[in-house]
């Protein structure tokens, strides 16, 4: 080689050697850090969405004694998919926080986390909560339970349901309490006045469906199965294409020893509002119940297609696949409510 292509040839590997020094030596590129508000967003999605990690994020955001109440609110209503100690802590400190929107959502999340009679123990001593509000989401919470497992609170509950109907009565034009008025007679087996409740509700809204359905409820109770029968038949003619309709004829027939016919009902309810996990949630069941396991499992693998983070479908999706031996499925089941929630009792129980 003659001397200057020596020359040219050593000065370009000593300015290739001098650009990789310069690069290697540069400062590395800052990765902007996630403000407060982002990092919020960021767990918020991660909860919404059944993302790895999602369970840890969500309690740090609700450790926080800086967020709005609407945010921590939001944050309550992903909580009961992501049970754990830890989960339970944090609803339990809120029940306690001084926004009565944020004890409502706790009130909400206590509901979804914990079984009926240590939901009493939990939110017994809201009854007497300074705000009516919180008082009447605690009476809520705890209307559906067994006088044993009330308790102790029995009498404080009965006081705040009487103190609930009589803010219903002071709203006699308000379709929405009067149907809640008809919901808690129903409860109470006050038939009469629940039926004076949905009349009212029917001349103030004539098209209100949950009005329609506590009337066949009603009718049920006194033993006119036939008349319940025939009102949700003109119902669905007037509303074919009414999820909720298609749903409670599902039930209905359910309630009525005619599951084979309930799931043309309960079908059609999917059929029509696809993303609604309840309709789809009770169409797996009722699938179930017949022996229909493999159609059962597909309703509740595109359940967690929608919603991956439905806590409740995960565990039953796995439940039928180890009833059908398919055990590969369940370890990827569980391994993937390991990576949301590594806590949850599932888990440790050995689900």
């Amino acid at each position: 080689m003659s001397q200057p292509r020596r020359y040219l040839a050593v000065s370009l590997l000593s300015a290739i050697i001098a650009a990789g020094l310069w690069y290697s030596m540069r400062p590395a590129p800052t990765v902007p850090t996630p403000t407060v508000s982002q990092r919020y967003s960021i767990a918020l999605d991660m909860a919404h969405n059944g993302k790895p990690g999602a369970a840890r994020v969500l309690y740090q955001q609700l450790a926080r004694n800086d967020l709005s109440e609407n945010r921590r609110a939001d944050l309550h209503a992903e909580l009961p998919n992501y049970p754990s100690p830890q989960a339970l802590k944090l609803a339990d400190n809120d029940l306690h926080n001084d926004s009565p929107l944020v004890r409502e959502a706790a009130i909400r999340s206590i509901s979804g986390l914990v079984p009926n009679a240590q939901r009493t123990l939990l939110l017994g001593p809201l009854l007497d909560d300074p705000e009516q509000r919180v008082r009447f989401a605690a009476a809520n919470a705890l209307l559906g339970l067994s006088p044993d497992e009330q308790g102790l609170y029995f009498g404080p509950l009965q006081q705040v349901i009487d103190e609930y109907e009589r803010d219903l009565l002071t709203r006699p034009d308000d379709p929405q309490a009067q149907g809640q008025l008809a919901r808690l007679y129903l409860h109470e087996g006050q038939l009469d006045d629940a039926q004076t409740a949905l009349e009212k509700v029917t001349r103030l809204d004539p098209d209100n469906l949950k009005a329609v359905v506590a009337r066949i409820e009603l009718l049920d109770k006194r033993g006119k199965a036939e008349q319940a029968r025939e009102l949700l038949a003109r119902q669905l003619e007037a509303h074919p294409d009414s999820a909720y309709l298609q749903h409670a004829l599902g039930i209905w027939l359910l309630n009525h020893g005619q599951t084979e016919y309930a799931l043309l009902g309960l079908a059609k309810a999917v059929e029509l509002e696809p993303d609604n996990s309840d309709y789809r949630y009770k169409l797996a069941t009722a699938l179930h119940d017949l022996d229909q396991l493999e159609a059962a499992q597909r309703q509740l693998e595109e359940l967690l297609q929608r919603q991956p983070a439905n806590r409740k479908a995960r565990v039953l999706l796995i439940n039928y696949w180890k009833e059908a031996g398919q055990l590969q499925n369940v370890q990827v089941l569980l391994a993937q409510l390991e990576q949301q929630n590594p806590d949850d009792p599932a888990l440790q129980q050995g689900l």
